[in-house]
């Protein structure tokens, strides 16, 4: 992650010099992601596919059994949650669903015949996202439950004067690989594209208005928004 974080910066030190030019030699590009299974894959993570983190807050559902049931219960700082009847359960990187399947079977071994019960995500306190470039406060910002690109821009107090909103790059590691795609901010507010689910350890780079050449050259001229390639 620090190697990819460093490799974002270059960009903005690049873009940040209005008349430098990148090799074009630096960056690959791979077959493009298509938008549709990328939101998809997004969605998917933001929910079921999601692994829970230390000081999340979940909803722990019982059927049937309101003692152990809980509309709020945060895991604590080394992961675990603290539940009646069965103490000490590991929580931290299972997703819901798994969590749910360990705490049925503790329960279903001593206590109850056949539980049913569901965890879900209520505040995934342990994810963030590094926005840059031309936002009025650049950062790194802590997101609590499902974050749009949108949101994450609001987060910084939305873009500068000066900022090419048309332009907004995204970069994230999917499978091994740092990946980007631009979204155009503008369509998203007019509600003529879909406003993109940021995950964890995505970084979100507003780009500058004198700068649209360089941000083409650094995607290799992406042949549509919302498309993730290798960069």
């Amino acid at each position: 992650m620090r190697a990819f974080l460093i490799a974002c910066a270059a960009f903005l030190v690049a873009a940040c010099g209005g008349g430098a030019t990148r090799d074009a030699s630096l960056v690959t590009a791979a077959a493009p992601i298509d938008p549709v299974m990328l939101m998809q894959s997004a969605r998917g993570e933001a929910s079921g596919d999601y692994r829970i983190g230390a000081t999340d807050l979940l909803t722990v559902s019982v059927f049937q059994v309101p003692d152990l049931s809980f509309d709020e219960i945060r895991v604590d700082a080394s992961g675990n949650l603290q539940l009646p009847m069965i103490g000490s359960v590991q929580a931290a990187g299972l997703t819901p669903n798994e969590l749910s399947n360990d705490i049925a079977r503790r329960l279903g071994e001593r206590y109850l015949r056949n539980p049913q019960v569901t965890v879900t995500v209520k505040e995934a306190a342990s994810q963030k996202v590094t926005i840059d470039g031309a936002v009025t406060q650049p950062g790194v910002y802590e997101m609590r439950g499902r974050t749009t690109l949108m949101q994450a821009v609001a987060m910084a107090k939305g873009p500068t004067r000066d900022a090419n909103v048309r332009s907004v790059a995204v970069f994230r590691e999917v499978g091994g690989q740092r990946m980007v795609a631009v979204f155009d901010l503008a369509d998203i507010r007019n509600g003529q594209a879909e406003d993109p689910v940021i995950l964890g350890d995505d970084v979100v780079v507003v780009d500058i208005s004198r700068t649209n050449a360089l941000v083409r050259d650094a995607v290799q001229a992406l042949p549509a928004l919302a498309i993730f390639q290798v960069f």
